[in-house]
């Protein structure tokens, strides 16, 4: 049975959400499942853009056969070949064999590597335009925005933009589709953020070059390949100021991300310690987390949001905690700089993790804020006062 969503007079989501899922990319812990948004336009020509994971290909089928209601199919506008969103290309071609794909050339070369042929294909490179009746398309590409065959398509008749992974999300829609059908900013924000940070967010001079793209375009829907559909102008340009700060690696918060890694609690009581007193001192939006049971991603998507960091790390095996560096190693290979960072070692006999954090952390490009503090094996009276010092040195930098 089908299950769409009009977006405009004559475009339809045609997508599936799902909820199975435990893992986007078998790496993001999505609680909530995802979406795979796929759209039709049906004008003198149909289009279908963009097509769907193998594991809704049921629902996704069904939904293009009833919103083409007997008619043919005559393109297939594929933005990106990830195969979330191309898995269903081969059975849409076995279907619709006359259907026109409608791609880059990059893009072309994937489909031969996924065991596609490049016959009835269309290839289309920066600039160029398409009529399908009264809407006519312009095509942009969008390389490394995530992958390098990236592009992205704009309807000049309804001033849509389909975005292919820009301004996606994790979540599952659960029958809703667009921004304003929800408390975007209490609801949807962090997995948006989380999405863009761990997906997207190496690629911060790429997504500017997509941006300036963007800022020449009347934009009034932004159709995005998961995630909700935008059409309020407040959440077009709520998003759209987000993704410009985390392209730039500007933080959106003064806070503080303090993250420790403990083995018998006497690193955890210190970074409790740290969190009260930078509260005492009225810096109170300090987000606390354990890293050996909180998923990387999640540390990447507030570390992206924050102002500040405090590392915390017991030495393990004359080096960092394991799901520490794990931490550090995620936050250098996706490219994040411009933080404050306060750093905490421990160690019973020969502590080495704060030298081994100001040396990565310093190579990504942040300021490591007054001097390491070392505790031996637990708090003290003199590691207390120099956890005291530590927050004073915080909260002066948020000052």
């Amino acid at each position: 049975m089908y299950c769409v969503r009009k977006v405009t007079e004559d475009l339809y989501w045609v997508g599936a959400n799902d909820r199975r899922l435990a893992l986007f990319e078998n790496i993001h812990p999505i609680p909530e499942g995802t979406s795979y948004n796929s759209y039709v336009l049906t004008d003198e020509k149909t289009v279908l853009i963009d097509t769907a994971d193998w594991d809704v290909t049921r629902q996704f089928r069904e939904n293009v056969e009833h919103v083409l209601n007997g008619r043919t199919l005559d393109y297939i506008i594929i933005n990106h070949m990830e195969p979330d969103h191309s898995a269903s290309l081969a059975l849409m071609r076995e279907k619709y064999p006359d259907a026109v794909v409608i791609t880059t050339a990059k893009a072309v070369t994937m489909m031969k590597q996924y065991g596609l042929t490049d016959e009835n294909v269309q290839v289309v490179k920066e600039g160029d335009s398409i009529s399908f009746g009264k809407h006519e398309f312009t095509f942009y590409t969008a390389p490394m925005v995530h992958w390098p065959e990236v592009m992205v398509s704009y309807d000049k008749t309804d001033k849509v933009l389909f975005s292919a992974d820009a301004f996606g999300s994790f979540g599952s829609l659960d029958g809703r589709l667009f921004s304003d059908e929800v408390d975007y900013q209490r609801d949807w924000a962090e997995p948006a953020r989380r999405y863009y940070t761990n997906i997207v967010g190496k690629y911060g001079m790429q997504v500017q070059k997509l941006l300036q793209k963007a800022y020449t375009l009347d934009i009034e829907y932004i159709c995005p390949l998961h995630g909700l559909v935008f059409r309020a102008a407040k959440d077009i340009a709520y998003m759209v100021e987000k993704y410009d700060k985390w392209s730039k690696y500007e933080p959106e918060e003064k806070g503080v991300l303090i993250c420790y890694a403990s083995m018998y609690g006497n690193t955890e009581e210190a970074a409790y310690l740290l969190a009260s007193r930078l509260c005492e001192k009225g810096m109170t939006n300090v987000e606390v987390r354990d890293v050996s049971n909180t998923h990387v991603s999640y540390l990447i998507s507030s570390a992206f949001k924050l102002s500040n960091l405090a590392l915390l790390s017991v030495t393990y095996n004359n080096n960092l905690f394991p799901i520490m560096a794990e931490f550090v190693d995620d936050m250098a290979r996706l490219g994040l700089k411009n933080r404050k960072v306060a750093v905490v070692e421990n160690g019973t006999w020969a502590p080495q993790a704060g030298s081994i954090l100001v040396k990565d952390l310093e190579a990504m490009g942040m300021e490591i804020l007054g001097e390491k503090t070392t505790m031996m094996s637990s708090l003290n009276a003199d590691t207390a006062e120099a956890v005291e010092k530590l927050a004073d040195e915080i909260a002066a930098s948020m000052r």
